[in-house]
């Protein structure tokens, strides 16, 4: 009897056992399909492939470098170069290669050593992919780009430019900004204290890579204790002109830009008793002066017919234009002129580069301004504004503008 409960009670201990075994055999099975889970790399995107699957080498074009000995470097010979270029040429043009640009070459996890993909990245957004081997093809693509909206505020302790650096933002915010209020705010006199809000919409590639600013969609410009908000409308959707309108649907654009540079420094302004220093006499100068860096370009500062654009003695290059019966302007020492005689030219278009031609002891554009056939400073003038929103619009642009100037409000200034 002592031997059958024995053998009844290994069989049951034999059997647990085996149980236990198989639990643990499946725990561990199980365990190492997880662990699989957890080692396997989530999908490597980039330029259509997932980069995990391939050997990846990344370089940049240096001097000498061309398509074909790029690939002859990497185990690709001549007659196979030809071939693929044969195969490509009404796809892409890969003829081109700027030195200091990056490309990639992508190699099978195989025993061939020569690359299946070639992509290089001519900026930013575009790139182009040749697809070595197998169905040999070329294509050029454009990473897709998002738009963002964003909010900026700040308060000036030196310049625009610096106080959008010192904050982080997108540097060309300020030309952005100083095109909204180029008609109402002198940017070459702003004070420290002055501040700023904006809303605006950036474009970015890689969630991370900024390609640009779309646009401003509303911005608050507070100038010696002043404030002048300032709202993106479309006028126009069929011609679509779209117009910047302060917080009352005044129009901010006025028929005359302040200024014929962006962000240049006023060196010398309008003053019949100035003396110059060389001649040790009194000489009236009737222009304002704008020093700027040679090169830096400069705009009509309204709508107008070129009436002059020629060379002289004193002027250097110089560009005359009409822009009514009442007014001309004219712009001197250009080191090139854009315009010809005769030629239309709109608000803000480029006309010709800051230069040192003509008398000059540096480099800036003289900026002489008549009216009624007088010449006169332009800063002391009380400039026609633009054409107004029409009755139609106005109560739309108010509507509109309601839930924009509350987030305006909300933005706390850095």
């Amino acid at each position: 009897m002592n031997n059958f409960k024995f053998l009844i009670t290994f069989l049951i201990l034999t059997v647990l056992l085996q149980s236990i075994t198989s639990c643990k055999k499946s725990d561990k099975l199980e365990n190492k399909v997880v662990k699989n889970k957890i080692i396997d790399l989530p999908p490597n995107m980039k330029f259509g492939y997932n980069l995990n699957d391939f050997i990846v080498k990344k370089k940049k074009i240096k001097r000498g470098d061309t398509f074909g000995s790029i690939l002859e470097e990497n185990f690709i010979d001549y007659p196979e170069v030809h071939k693929i270029l044969q195969k490509i040429k009404t796809q892409v043009s890969v003829k081109k290669l700027q030195i200091g640009k990056p490309y990639t070459l992508l190699f099978s996890k195989d025993t061939i050593k020569a690359p299946k993909v070639f992509i290089y990245q001519k900026d930013i957004q575009s790139y182009t992919i040749v697809q070595l081997r197998d169905s040999i093809y070329g294509l050029k693509k454009n990473k897709p780009a998002r738009t963002v909206q964003m909010e900026a505020s700040g308060t000036i302790e030196s310049s625009l430019y610096q106080t959008m650096l010192d904050r982080g933002y997108n540097e060309a915010l300020t030309y952005y900004l100083s095109d909204i209020y180029a008609w109402t705010i002198d940017f070459f006199r702003l004070q420290k204290g002055d501040r700023f809000k904006i809303i605006y919409t950036e474009k970015f590639v890689d969630d991370t890579i900024s390609i640009g600013i779309k646009n401003i969609k509303a911005a608050s410009f507070e100038h010696k204790g002043q404030i002048i908000e300032a709202y993106e409308f479309q006028t126009d959707s069929t011609k679509g002109i779209i117009d910047y309108f302060d917080q009352s649907a005044k129009n901010l654009r006025r028929a005359f830009l302040k200024a014929p540079v962006s962000f240049g420094r006023v060196s010398s302004r309008y003053n019949l008793k100035r003396r110059i220093p060389l001649y040790g006499r009194v000489k009236a100068h009737k222009g304002t002066d704008f020093a700027a860096a040679v090169g830096t370009p400069i705009m009509t500062t309204a709508n107008g017919t070129v009436l002059k654009s020629s060379y002289s003695k004193g002027n250097g290059n110089y560009v005359t234009i009409k822009h009514n019966n009442k007014y001309s302007t004219q712009y001197l020492h250009m080191r090139k002129r854009k315009v010809k005689v005769g030629q239309y030219v709109k608000q803000g278009d480029v006309i010709g580069w800051v230069g040192m031609t003509g008398y000059t002891s540096g480099p800036h554009v003289c900026y002489r301004f008549w009216k009624n056939g007088h010449q006169v400073d332009p800063f002391k003038q009380k400039l026609p504004e633009a054409k107004p929103i029409s009755k139609s619009l106005k109560n739309k642009f108010l509507t509109y503008v309601k839930p924009i100037k509350n987030q305006l409000n909300c933005i706390v200034y850095n």
